[in-house]
């Protein structure tokens, strides 16, 4: 594989070609259901991890699939990635999951590609597009399955439209790409459920915290992340002000 030296075109090219490796896997393997999803993710990994061994071998690494080590932890560049986000949703032939490639600087997601490669798409730091203005009504993605009663709340109190969705990644791309106004979590993550979604949907514009609005850190030890919050910018002071004020309720 030929060195590729800009780091966004780097991860762009690797989420797309993961994606590519799964499809082709779901389509051709005859695996199904979790067989398939476990397979789907220990593919995807173990061609990221070798590609950024040779394409970024000082860089450190998290990763969903691999062992975490303290490596990393004295690392200025870090990649995070997520060889597949909604292996639920991949395995049961749905379009709502994604390829998560990013990388975090000194904490924080500068750079990151987010591939849907179920629809074809990869959306990247470094080519923000303009999102389409907001309808009257508003939009949040939830969980398909299990959506937080915080967000539940909020978009009661907004009048909002609930979206279901599946994977993390797919959700904040559906803000992205004006497909959803709110993607509002507070359920619990990890860093590599939310690094290339928040790196892509700051380049884009929007905004992207804690529900607390304090700013989302990555590479951390503990990689657990309890929430955030990817909205468009004009919406987000009030979205925080409800998240305050329904945990004050409860």
């Amino acid at each position: 594989m030929t060195i590729i030296a800009d780091d966004t075109e780097l991860a762009a090219y690797l989420a797309k070609a993961a994606g590519a490796l799964v499809l082709e896997m779901r389509d051709t393997s005859g695996l199904v259901a979790k067989e398939l999803g476990n397979a789907g993710d220990q593919t995807a990994n173990q061609f990221l991890i070798r590609a950024l061994a040779e394409q970024r071998p000082d860089d450190g690494l998290l990763s969903e699939e691999s062992k975490d080590t303290d490596a990393r932890l004295s690392k200025s560049r870090v990649w995070i990635i997520d060889p597949v986000d909604g292996t639920r949703e991949y395995s049961e032939g749905r379009s709502d999951w994604a390829v998560h490639v990013a990388l975090a600087i000194d904490g924080a997601p500068v750079i990151g590609a987010v591939a849907l490669p179920a629809l074809d798409l990869v959306l990247r730091t470094d080519q923000p597009a303009i999102i389409p203005p907001a309808p009257v009504k508003l939009r949040m993605v939830v969980s398909r399955t299990r959506p937080a009663p915080e967000a539940v709340a909020v978009a009661e109190a907004l009048g909002a439209e609930l979206i279901p969705m599946g994977s993390a990644g797919a959700k904040a791309m559906a803000v992205v790409r004006g497909e959803a106004d709110i993607y509002l979590h507070t359920g619990g993550q990890y860093e590599w459920d939310s690094c290339a979604p928040v790196a892509v949907a700051a380049a884009y514009g929007l905004h992207v915290s804690r529900v607390d609005g304090s700013p989302l850190v990555y590479n951390q030890r503990d990689v657990y992340m309890p929430d955030l919050l990817i909205c468009r910018k004009e919406h987000a002071a009030h979205v925080l002000a409800l998240v305050q004020l329904s945990a004050e309720k409860n």
